[in-house]
């Protein structure tokens, strides 16, 4: 059982207890995701309550949103072009604050005409077609005193300024990179700034307008949820675009030569390079981390707990140097700090700051490469952190899946997450399979040729369909050290290889004896949703098309190959833009709600 004694004597006791120590389930849903009938192309704030209505109704008691920060051309979440404002496109235009939108009708309705729900993909042409109305109602209420608007433009000038400037300064330089832009906006002064100001009055002010509408409609969504006892998780990105105005405007706070990263690891040869500059924590701390405070305090007028994204970065980084190439060697590649011995001391500081300037709970994404340090430090704050089902084997020579009560007690348990495909994908075109370009990358590094290589995937696969980029081993591999004598590996490598095939031969096998019950289909998801319910872990966060997948009619349209949110390392326009197969309205007749109810109740959630 959970011990709320224990967390009662950490630093988060006091986050703890304004939400309540108890097992909890919840929803995670990307906003771009959901939609109702009234949404007009993409999710939109309001959206977010109808979601909570039905996970009151289901049993439910939070919801978890992906980032909701604005984004640029790329349209991906976790690379916002500023830490504190929100995305427009998420707006419902006819619930703006203190605007007779009757009058805008008419538009309203054509753009929902011309951007009809699809059930596929969004289409993010609808953000300039949205901004285009947005500003049509501005131009008609610019002239009116609005002391609501007056008041949060004066709570929030301290980063309204810098925003608005930056999207003018795009404008003006026609949305080509700031660093490219000449030194006067570059290195913008007070002079520039009130030349700015004077003749883009009107641009500037539907800027802050536009946030106050974000602000009003996103605060009033979580007012409403907690009316009814469903909790609001933000997804806090940890770092933020190199193209944002954050770094534009607070340069000192980043090491603009660097970009953060991942280290090397068995599926990245080289490591991963995000783009995004790291912290330069030294002149950040000269501040008394104001950035960071300032950035949680804003958050709080949204959501009552938020998850850190990349946990393990509050310790160290993976920084890798611009100018650096695939062929150069690890000089150019590096943790930051480099002394692993203050990384410690480097996460307390920074965490203890975060937990002293919100009274929103934190939840920590610790997946990846993990240091010792994190485990320790958040077990003794308190904080919890992530046990991602599909990745807890044993690391033994079988690599059977860990059971239930083996995960952390203060976690949050995890059948799929954005970056991973749903689980009933997984379980189609994934489960005992090993990614193909994973295996000519390790032939590759043992010094095969194409000829050598295609040769022992004849050997030692099953045959394929063409374009599948999966390798299911063939029944007769039977063991890692026939594997082993049909490759004849160099020494160094083979480790390497017998962790591919273990971790995956057998896998649905394993699988179905960790469950402890035959399953097929939607059966295998209630069955496989029941069990990870039944974790150890305080939390039980799914993502909400896993919950869908349980239902007959959705099962077949989740598990296809390519509907997933997020493929990590790939720049595709599959990336950031699924949709839900049905209306939100539609989730209160699924033929699964009492299931799903049944189900948290006998988990002891809520």
């Amino acid at each position: 059982m959970f011990n709320s004694e224990q967390i009662l004597h950490t630093r988060t006791s006091n986050h703890w207890q304004r939400i309540g120590i108890k097992r909890r389930a919840g929803i995670c849903a990307p906003l771009f995701s959901i939609y109702s009938k009234d949404s007009i192309g993409i999710g939109e704030f309001p959206d977010i309550k109808i979601l909570g209505e039905w996970c009151k109704q289901s049993g439910f008691s939070i919801i978890q949103l992906l980032p909701l920060n604005e984004v640029g051309s790329d349209f991906t979440p976790y690379s916002s072009i500023s830490t504190f404002a929100l995305e427009p496109m998420y707006l419902k235009l006819s619930e703006l604050k203190n605007v007779d939108t009757e009058k805008f009708s008419k538009d309203i309705l054509s753009l929902k005409r011309k951007f009809r729900q699809r059930k596929t993909r969004v289409n993010y042409l609808i953000k300039s077609y949205k901004l285009q109305i947005l500003k049509k109602i501005y131009r008609e209420t610019e002239s009116i005193d609005d002391l609501q608007l007056k008041a949060f433009i004066d709570e929030n000038i301290f980063w309204l300024t810098d925003f608005a400037l930056f999207k003018v300064l795009k404008k003006i330089n026609k949305g080509k990179f700031w660093e490219t832009w000449n030194d006067r906006d570059i290195f913008i002064d007070e002079k520039r700034i009130a030349e700015l100001t004077e003749k883009y009055k009107s641009e500037i002010g539907f800027i802050y307008w536009t946030q106050w509408q974000c602000y009003e409609q996103l605060k009033d969504t979580k007012k409403y949820l907690n009316s009814i006892g469903i909790l609001l998780m933000g997804d806090l990105p940890f770092l933020v675009s190199r193209e944002s105005a954050d770094v534009w405007s607070q340069k000192k706070y980043f090491h603009l030569n660097l970009s953060a990263g991942a280290p090397p690891d068995l599926y990245f040869a080289s490591g991963q390079e995000w783009g995004m500059p790291p912290y330069n924590w030294k002149e950040i701390v000269k501040d008394n981390f104001a950035y960071i405070k300032n950035k949680l305090k804003y958050a709080e007028n949204f959501y009552d707990m938020y998850r850190i994204d990349h946990f393990v970065g509050l310790f160290r980084v993976w920084t890798v140097e611009l100018t650096a190439h695939a062929e150069t060697d690890g000089l150019t590649r590096r943790f930051m700090p480099s002394d692993e011995s203050v990384w410690e001391q480097h996460g307390r500081l920074v965490l203890n700051e975060m937990l002293s300037s919100t009274t929103m709970l934190p939840l920590a994404e610790d997946l990846g490469t993990v240091p010792q340090c994190s485990y320790k430090v958040l077990h003794e704050y308190g904080i919890p952190g992530i046990e991602f089902q599909r990745y807890r084997k044993t690391s033994s020579t079988d690599f059977h899946f860990n059971s239930n009560d083996t995960f952390r007690l203060n976690s949050c348990a995890l059948l799929s997450t954005h970056d991973s495909s749903f689980f009933a994908s997984w379980w189609k075109h994934e489960a005992s399979t090993i990614d193909k370009a994973l295996f000519k990358m390790l032939c590759l590094k043992s010094g095969f040729d194409k000829k050598k290589t295609k040769s022992l995937i004849r050997l030692l696969f099953m045959s394929q369909k063409e374009k599948s980029n999966r390798l299911k081993w063939k029944d007769e591999i039977n063991s890692s050290e026939l594997l082993l004598n049909i490759i004849n590996p160099k020494e160094e490598f083979k480790n390497e290889f017998r962790y591919l095939y273990l971790n995956s031969f057998n896998e649905k096998e394993k699988y179905l004896n960790y469950l402890g019950r035959a399953s097929e289909k939607s059966e295998l998801m209630l069955n496989s949703l029941q069990k990870i319910n039944e974790s150890s872990s305080i939390f039980s966060i799914q993502l909400l098309q896993d919950y869908l997948s349980a239902d007959e009619k959705l099962f077949p349209v989740i598990n296809r190959l390519n509907y997933r949110i997020n493929t990590p390392g790939t720049v595709t326009k599959k990336n950031w833009n699924i949709v839900l197969p049905v209306y939100l309205e539609e989730l209160f007749r699924l033929d699964i709600n009492d299931k799903i109810k049944n189900m948290l109740l006998e988990t002891n959630r809520s």
